[in-house]
């Protein structure tokens, strides 16, 4: 059975517990082992790389010391997988901008905060597949993001807030390669009821996360 490591802690209001929680379930029900972990210390594992396919971050904002930073960012690029959503992976660990090349982008601001927008599905894709464009009444993550990505599904900023940055097409989900592993991530999930208001943004999370760790040879049907 194929493990993942989920550490979380940093900023409550994203829910870390109840969000991760609920992912951790997701993967589960796919056959995949999961540890949960409340704090750094994990990442510092000799195993880490061996040990877990994936590894996924459920920490905003926050400090990420240079020895876990190191580990991570070792473990990934020698073949560990890396998924995550919103802020707990994109808004995470400000001043580590190795760790932000790696995960292709940064959050910036959700001007409006909590307003109604829609996520347009682009491109075809496994972690995609069968999924339309849908709305969604959250945080539209307006992000600083890596051209490199390989963009699933977008969205589209009006002016109300910040007139300059009307018809904005902002990246929304994206996969792509550190060194040898897989990155995901999905700019949604605010909170748990995210999750349960609108299933898409679970689901298009938990296909993330296994196709992030199918790098390590395994049965998923996440290619």
């Amino acid at each position: 059975m194929k493990k993942a490591l989920l550490f979380r802690g940093g900023w409550d209001g994203h829910e870390p517990v109840q969000t991760s929680e609920m992912v951790a379930e997701g993967l589960k029900k796919h056959g995949m082992e999961v540890d949960i972990f409340d704090h750094q210390e994990c990442l510092l594992d000799p195993d880490l790389n061996s040990k877990y396919a994936v590894i996924v971050p459920v920490w905003t904002m926050g400090k990420l010391p240079p020895e876990p930073e190191k580990a991570l960012l070792e473990a990934v690029r020698n073949g560990a997988g890396i998924g995550g959503w919103h802020g707990g992976m994109c808004d995470a660990f400000r001043e580590n901008t190795e760790y932000q090349f790696m995960t292709g982008g940064q959050w910036v601001a959700h001007p409006g905060n909590i307003i109604d927008y829609r996520v347009e599905i682009i491109g075809k894709d496994p972690i995609i597949d069968g999924i339309s464009d849908f709305d969604m009444h959250s945080e539209q993550y307006y992000m600083h993001t890596d051209p490199g990505n390989e963009v699933l599904a977008v969205t589209r900023f009006n002016g109300t807030v910040y007139p300059w940055i009307d018809g904005t097409i902002m990246p929304v989900i994206w996969k792509r390669h550190y060194g040898k592993g897989r990155v995901f991530f999905s700019s949604l999930g605010h909170t748990a009821e995210d999750f349960r208001r609108v299933p898409q943004v679970l689901e298009i999370i938990i296909r993330g996360i296994l196709w992030a760790g199918h790098g390590k040879k395994n049965a998923w049907t996440i290619a």
